[in-house]
């Protein structure tokens, strides 16, 4: 397979030590005992299956449990190097499907290294695929049956409030607010899915994947509520300094300032967690209290 030609002498040299490294690597198809993972989502289930002891490597969205973040780091999931992940001699990179540039998994397939992707459907069935999949790797079967059991419980549960409550209001995520206009989440992405398993409407949903939104797209869409990354609020300084962004006061959602900061991997990742965090959810948004999660106490 061809490499990318985009790296400079000195790190095509640095790649080329690494792949002889990675070669050198003893590679057992059936039980890697050496794995970077790329996704929050991927490494949270690495966890909860007990194959921790085999990570030698994560992303920066691999944020929980604490443990992970104390791993050797290997960058954001979508501009990956070669170099970072070759240097920890993984035998298997376990990557979300949304890990890239496909440039550089291409460098590392031609290395060597074991590659599998992680499709990402949005739903709890997707959940459970990505539990099977890991669970077959790390061959510990019937602790991912158990998982994928009280991923598909919490959806249950899920289903069943919603089929209680027919009242959609009108929701706007917002991916990041930090930089120019607004990025708000269309149709086709995680966050389209989440507010529909939450009993929601997008306001967004003239639009096709996350794209910036004008002030006066925002305004016209007139969101009940306002849904905001706790990454965008942290990364604009909070949500006092949200409200005074241009726009959100002429929404129904900035008037009565309903902003709501959410947990990106918790609703986004759809890992563990994500059908009992759409729950609370899907409460707040209907006006009620949310409870404690209960079926995630033994993960």
């Amino acid at each position: 397979m061809k490499l990318s030609l985009s790296l400079g002498l000195a790190g095509r040299s640095a790649v080329a030590a690494l792949v002889w490294l990675a070669a050198a690597t003893p590679v057992s198809a059936a039980a890697p005992a050496r794995i970077v993972s790329v996704g929050g989502a991927l490494t949270e289930i690495v966890y909860a299956l007990g194959g921790e002891a085999r990570l030698v490597g994560v992303d920066s969205t691999s944020l929980t449990p604490d443990a992970a973040k104390a791993l050797p780091q290997v960058g954001y999931m979508r501009t990956l190097s070669a170099e970072g992940v070759l240097s920890l001699r993984p035998d298997l990179l376990l990557a979300s499907a949304h890990a890239g540039p496909p440039a550089v998994l291409a460098q590392l397939h031609a290395a060597g290294v074991r590659i599998e992707t992680v499709a990402e459907d949005y739903s709890a069935a997707g959940i459970a695929a990505k539990i099977d999949t890991i669970a077959g790797l790390l061959e510990r079967p019937e602790r991912g049956r158990e998982l994928a059991g009280q991923v598909q419980a919490d959806f249950a549960r899920l289903a069943q409030w919603r089929a209680q409550h027919s009242e959609q209001p009108k929701a706007l995520f917002l991916m990041a607010v930090a930089h120019g206009a607004p990025l708000a989440s269309g149709r086709g992405t995680a966050a389209d899915a989440v507010l529909a398993l939450a009993g929601a409407r997008n306001a967004a949903a003239e639009l096709q994947g996350n794209k910036p939104i004008s002030t006066e797209a925002m305004i016209a869409a007139a969101p009940e509520v306002i849904l905001l990354t706790d990454v965008a609020a942290n990364a604009i300084g909070g949500l006092d300094a949200f409200y005074r962004q241009p726009g959100i006061a002429q929404t129904p959602a900035g008037r009565n300032r309903n902003i709501r900061v959410v947990d990106t991997l918790a609703l986004l990742g759809f890992g563990l967690h994500s059908g009992q965090a759409i729950l609370d959810l899907a409460m707040q948004l209907h006006g009620e209290p949310a409870v404690a999660a209960d079926a995630g106490a033994n993960r």
